[in-house]
């Protein structure tokens, strides 16, 4: 299977890998994954007092498709409000990155990601989130189990 020159780049030249302490204010996170996969993936957003994402960070155990989605996102959700960040969809990161069918889960890792980081953020960050369910599954306990080979 080859991979795109852009997977290849961000593969070989991760951006913003690492974290934040989770318990920074303004600090977000968002775990996602199916362990029985390998596909692990970590996204952490810090945003500021007007709502837009100033940083993210990633920490991602799999393939460089996911590896390389998980870098994509981070550059991407920068500079954008919480909303916004919401819009990005697995499809946007898959097409930019070209990925291959067998390789999509990924795209879909880090879309989820991006849902799991805000619906942390909110809920921890603001008096109505913290009586709110957050949407979607964001602990690895509540993930799918990956079906073998994808």
């Amino acid at each position: 299977m080859a991979y795109s020159d852009k997977v290849l780049d961000h593969y070989e030249n991760p951006r913003n890998v690492g974290g934040f302490d989770a318990n920074t204010e303004g600090v977000g996170t968002g775990m996602v994954g199916a362990p029985a996969c390998g596909d692990v993936m970590r996204l952490q957003i810090r945003v500021n007092r007007d709502g837009v994402i100033e940083d993210a960070k990633f920490k991602t155990y799999g393939c460089g498709s996911a590896i390389a989605s998980s870098s994509l996102v981070t550059e991407w959700v920068r500079g954008r409000t919480l909303d916004e960040a919401l819009a990005i969809k697995n499809t946007d990161i898959a097409d930019e990155l070209a990925l291959p069918p067998v390789k999509i889960h990924c795209s879909i890792l880090a879309e989820d990601a991006i849902k799991a980081a805000v619906a942390d953020f909110r809920a921890r960050h603001s008096a109505a989130g913290r009586d709110a369910s957050a949407a979607g599954a964001d602990t690895l306990a509540e993930q799918p189990v990956c079906k073998s080979g994808a």
